[in-house]
């Protein structure tokens, strides 16, 4: 049959060529051609991705490998068409160039001379830190720069996945940063120890702030106690004295009443005369034999007995 079918995915821009010139063209086109006349290009307008890997130096001289994966979408189809052969088989709906995957290879190549662009400004470790950054520089540049633009292709985004450095730079980065946690481990190790010490010598000195203070307070209450002892002694000494001296007044005033009992009792012997008080004394003395055990009367009793006898 020298007639045939044709059919158009949505996301492809179809160009139908009869005899070299334009005829229909326009997004998943459908329709009947003849083989041996029409040309058929497919230009896909769906994004596409692709990976890449770069080999760049650093300012420092150091070799980093960047991997990545970039993602373009053709905006203008006619204009890529113009440009790189889109041209398919429509019964196999296979390119008949490798145009489709040089145009991967160019975008390649344009991220690759910003990439490089920004790394050259870093040194190493500033490269492997930062990857993205450097990513979002080079998707910036590559927008601002309109190099894809004759090629009617738009840059969507652009990924570093990896950023590494030489196996050798790399066991040396990790050696050293290995160090160097383990110098922040031991520093955090002697920072907890001095934390520590801190905690136990402020407990020490609560403690010890605790003893002075409980100290002062027991000396106060010994102050308090010997002050009360002293108090309570002179109270006593002034209540033993003030007892002791009214008691003193009370003897006195006692012996005072008893003398004056005795003046007014003898007060009748003082007119009487001798013989007669001897008499009343003797007699009393009868009076009160019973009472009495012994009796001695000495010579100068009976001596003065016998002169008032006479």
């Amino acid at each position: 049959m020298f007639i045939r079918y044709f059919k158009g995915q949505p996301t492809d821009y179809i160009i139908k060529y009869i005899s070299g010139r334009v005829v229909l063209e326009g997004p998943g086109l459908s329709f009947y051609y003849m083989p041996f006349n029409t040309q058929v290009a497919t230009i896909p307008t769906s994004s596409t991705d692709a990976n890449f890997v770069f080999n760049e130096t650093t300012n420092d001289f150091q070799a980093v490998t960047i991997q990545g994966q970039f993602t373009y979408r053709i905006d203008a189809p006619r204009q890529a068409a113009e440009l790189l052969n889109f041209t398919i088989d429509p019964h196999r709906s296979t390119f008949l160039s490798d145009d489709p995957e040089r145009l991967k290879q160019r975008i390649t190549n344009i991220i690759q001379m910003e990439t490089r662009r920004e790394v050259q400004r870093r040194s190493l470790e500033e490269t492997l830190r930062d990857s993205q950054e450097i990513a979002v520089n080079v998707l910036a540049n590559v927008s601002k720069s309109e190099l894809l633009h004759p090629m009617g292709t738009r840059l969507l985004s652009v990924y570093f996945l990896a950023a590494k450095p030489t196996p050798e730079v790399a066991k040396a980065l990790e050696a050293e940063y290995r160090e160097s946690l383990l110098r922040k481990a031991d520093e955090a190790i002697y920072a907890r120890r001095a934390a520590a010490v801190e905690e136990e010598r402020k407990i020490k000195e609560n403690e010890l702030r605790t003893d002075i203070t409980l100290e002062q307070q027991r000396q106060q209450l010994i102050d308090m106690q010997g002050n009360n002892s002293m108090q309570e002694a002179e109270y006593r000494g002034k209540a033993l004295e003030q007892e002791t001296e009214y008691q003193a007044r009370a003897l006195e005033r006692e012996a005072e009443a008893k003398g004056k009992a005795l003046e007014l009792q003898l007060q009748p012997y003082r007119t009487l005369e001798p013989r007669m008080v001897l008499a009343l004394g003797m007699k009393e003395l009868g009076e009160n034999a019973s009472k009495v055990g012994n009796l001695t009367i000495s010579s100068e009793i009976l001596a003065e007995l016998l002169k008032y006898e006479k």
